[in-house]
């Protein structure tokens, strides 16, 4: 069986690195191909590389500046030629980029098999995330198996009209790498990384991990961000804040105008998955808009304040993980004052457990393709497939 792991963006790289590592622990049965398309290149190459990994092919697709539609079609046109010549059995893609949205769409014109990991989340507001919800919902409509990480994941396919037979509930995969990483290298490796002078502006002091990237947040809402982090700062003189900027100079621009001379505020370029995991364990709160963040924190016992108004991880929230504050300054203010004053408010939250999974989704993952046989009907024109019982 030969089986590319398309990939573009570090949150991604992160997920599927512990199915690629499954993946080749059976060479003689599975080649696989690790295809990174280049679209968040540096960082999608830097999170593999915190597993040992790195891709076997490199479309470098990513260009300063560019449009959505610019990069999509870039994309098709690299991944159809690569698709073309690369005989492939199963293309897996993950979550929601627009990487995983092409390489599957470019996949099934192929009549590629498409394995869909992490699929099912849903806000059911096809804005948000914008354009994330769009992508993942499409996935849904050519994808052959589907990995969803919760049960309500698999109702949302069911009630899509996909098929229960190919659905499959793994948990999430980010939970196999968070305790992957853990396991083989030491929190005070990992803290290693991290540059000295910021670990002695945080000593003694409550850490809050801050990450902001959403498009859907540009403008009004990252400006609102921003002014909700100086406000914290002010209120509470033990606090200090870490701010990974993302690259994206629509969040560069407002961030570093707004925040760049503020106290106990410090503006990092984006860390490595390494140093990300040593940021969590030394935090006392985590404020973001990202997906992968909610799935991850819960595993180090911290609670999620989360810097949107929906979250397609509805299960973060009804387990007491995290709260929906959204982009409001007072909202982001009060929730993190309540968390900053309330010691038993806090303990709730940090207490609550991680939704996503016991950290082996990956090996049903794997364990489910290998299960599979095609068979290619009788017109040829997309593959069949059979269970081993």
């Amino acid at each position: 069986m030969k089986v590319a792991v398309v990939l573009g963006t570090r949150p991604e790289a992160i997920k599927l690195a512990p199915v690629i590592e499954d993946l080749r622990r059976d060479p003689e049965r599975v080649t696989c191909v690790v295809v990174n398309t280049g679209q968040h290149r540096d960082m999608a190459i830097q999170a593999l590389a915190a597993f040992g990994l790195r891709p076997d092919v490199d479309l470098g697709t990513m260009r300063a500046g560019q449009s959505l539609g610019s990069l999509t079609s870039r994309l098709f046109h690299e991944l159809d030629e690569f698709f073309a010549r690369g005989h492939l059995d199963w293309v897996l893609v993950q979550g929601d980029t627009t990487s995983a949205m092409v390489a599957a769409t470019t996949a099934f014109y192929h009549r590629i098999a498409i394995g869909h990991v992490e699929a099912g989340l849903r806000t059911y507001d096809r804005l948000v995330p914008f354009p994330e919800e769009i992508n993942r919902t499409f996935i849904g409509h050519v994808a052959d198996l589907h990995f969803a990480p919760t049960e309500g994941a698999r109702d949302n396919l069911l009630r899509s009209g996909v098929d229960q037979c190919s659905i499959l509930v793994t948990g999430n995969t980010v939970v196999d790498a968070v305790h992957r990483i853990r396991s083989r290298i030491s929190s005070h490796a990992r803290e290693s990384l991290l540059d000295p002078a910021l670990l002695s502006a945080v000593e003694g002091k409550r850490l809050i991990l801050v990450t902001s990237h959403r498009r859907e947040s540009f403008g009004p809402g990252i400006e609102n961000i921003c002014l909700a982090l100086g406000e914290i700062v002010r209120r509470f003189e033990d606090a200090v804040i870490i701010f990974p900027v993302h690259l994206n100079p629509k969040v560069q621009d407002a961030v570093y105008r707004t925040l760049g001379s503020m106290e106990r505020i410090h503006l990092l370029k984006p860390v490595g998955y390494l140093e990300l995991m040593a940021l969590i364990e030394r935090a006392h709160i985590v404020l973001t808009d990202s997906g992968g963040l909610q799935e991850e924190v819960p595993s180090f016992g911290k609670p999620i304040l989360i810097l949107r108004d929906l979250t397609e991880r509805p299960e973060v929230v009804e387990a007491g993980c995290a709260r929906l504050v959204g982009t409001c300054t007072s909202s982001i203010v009060n929730n993190t004052s309540e968390l900053m004053s309330a010691a038993h408010v806090y303990f709730r939250m940090a207490n609550a457990g991680n939704p996503f999974g016991d950290g082996h989704a990956s090996e049903r993952i794997v364990a489910r393709l290998l299960d599979q046989r095609r068979e290619v009907s009788d017109n040829g024109r997309h593959p069949q497939y059979d269970v081993y019982l």
